[in-house]
């Protein structure tokens, strides 16, 4: 079939099982319905084209005439092919937590880009939804697209998405999972789907940060709105597109698990999305955990991961924001033991030992740090910080003894414990005590770790 535009591929998205990131022992089926399909990428493309035709039939946008909508990139990507196709200008207005790809793609397509704090409120006149209400009152011939609040926005989802969720599904669907941002998606395709099968559960995931979550289950807001990482979901503000009325239940998911989830995804199923799919995916699986019966789970992933190459594929931003997991939370102590070797004696000094002895005994074997027993018994640790600056200004002799200087606490640990469980322990001052599988007991210090990081491992 040959196409007379780009604007007649937006639709007809395919939907795929997911088995590799949901729980094998799950009796549910969850299926992903790739919206990135659509030529912007994005599920936006479906309400940019409606929001642009709907308003040349009324008469709202003329030929000429400029484009202008606050948007988190993915409406405003949709607009920016429409605009470029029928012959618009385009003025997008975005929150600064933005990602870089996702301007840089809207100025790709002629659009004019303009970039406002995130941390404000809704009412605040810096805010992206203001910012875009003054530039259309200013800007002769525009038309503001408002997909907050046009209805015209959850009535192509009403349309034109539910109906093809349900001719792909043959009705075999049993609840419907997609975030909210301007709550168009869930609430014209929960409301078809309610009309033709009233059972359908229609689940919302709302990111920690978002008040949608109060607003459904207390109507009001109790905990005010907070910064979040995740893009295009959630909202400080309710917007007339969310209807309420139409949805079932609400799930919070953090930043951490969406981002982890994200690079799940595109490891173990091959499907590349943006953070907010990857959200919608962990709530649609803490949702399933309260279903009775085996349900068929169809979860709207919104958008490209490829707009998310500088945040949730770069690992040095991910340890940034402490979304990526250290190695070390993935390498164990019997790791350890089995690098340094089960036969390494232990260095370590006697209760009765004094200063000069330990410091000799770091000397001689290039170490900074030994354990001190009292007989058999574990008591504590010294570190060559502890002895040469007082002893090299006076307030430490040599023939001193060690006991006062003695610190630590001894704590049990397991070969099977993670490196950076270890490591959380050494960084209270403890030391590990450790039993191999032969029996055999080991001392483990902060040494003993930097070492085996620095020769094994990169963090």
């Amino acid at each position: 079939m040959i196409y007379n535009s780009i604007l007649e591929t937006v639709g007809n998205t395919p939907i795929v099982e997911l088995k590799h990131v949901v729980p094998k022992d799950s009796p549910h089926k969850f299926w992903a319905k790739l919206e990135y399909f659509n030529p912007g990428l994005s599920v936006k493309d479906r309400i940019a084209l409606a929001l642009v035709e709907e308003a040349e039939k009324r008469g709202e946008l003329k030929p000429g005439g400029t484009i202008i909508e606050a948007t988190s990139g993915n409406t405003g990507m949709g607009l920016a092919l429409v605009s470029a196709v029928k012959g618009y200008k385009a003025i997008f207005v975005m929150p600064d937590k933005i990602s870089e790809e996702k301007r840089a793609a809207l100025r790709a397509y002629g659009a004019k880009v303009v970039i406002t704090p995130t941390s404000v409120e809704p009412d605040d006149p810096r805010s992206y939804i203001c910012v875009a209400n003054k530039l259309a009152e200013i800007t002769p011939g525009s038309f503001l697209t408002n997909q907050y609040h046009n209805p015209d926005n959850p009535k192509v989802h009403y349309e034109r998405t539910g109906p093809e969720v349900w001719e792909q599904t043959e009705g075999k669907i049993d609840v419907f999972v997609a975030g909210a941002g301007t709550g168009g998606t869930v609430s014209g395709t929960g409301k078809y789907l309610k009309e033709k099968k009233p059972e359908v559960k229609i689940m919302c995931p709302d990111p920690v940060g978002s008040i949608l979550y109060d607003l459904f289950y207390h109507k009001e807001v109790r905990t005010p709105p907070q910064p979040y990482k995740v893009e295009g979901v959630g909202e400080d503000m309710l917007p007339e597109n969310v209807h309420l009325d139409v949805i079932d239940d609400f799930v919070q998911v953090d930043d951490k698990e969406s981002f982890t989830m994200t690079r799940d995804l595109v490891s173990k199923e091959g499907i590349c999305v943006g953070p907010s799919s990857a959200m919608a995916l962990v709530g649609a699986i803490k949702y399933s955990e309260t279903l009775e019966k085996p349900s068929n789970i169809l979860i709207m992933m919104a958008d490209s991961g490829r707009a998310y190459l500088s945040k949730a594929f770069n690992d040095d931003w991910l340890r940034d924001n402490d979304f990526l997991p250290s190695p070390m939370k993935f390498t164990t102590v019997k790791d350890l033991l089995l690098k340094r070797g089960k036969d390494v004696p232990v260095i370590s000094a006697n209760v009765d030992h004094n200063v000069m002895d330990v410091v000799t005994l770091l000397k001689d074997h290039g170490i900074s740090q030994v354990p001190v027993f009292s007989g058999d018994k574990l008591v504590g640790v010294l570190d060559e910080t502890d002895l040469i600056l007082p002893l090299a200004t006076g307030k430490l002799k040599p023939t001193e003894p060690i006991i006062h200087l003695i610190k630590g606490a001894i704590v049990w640990v397991n070969t099977h414990d993670d490196l950076q469980s270890l490591s959380e322990l050494f960084q209270k001052g403890m030391i590990a005590l450790v039993k191999d599988e032969s029996e055999k007991l080991h001392v483990l210090t902060k040494i003993d770790l930097l070492e085996y990081i620095s020769q094994h491992m990169s963090v």
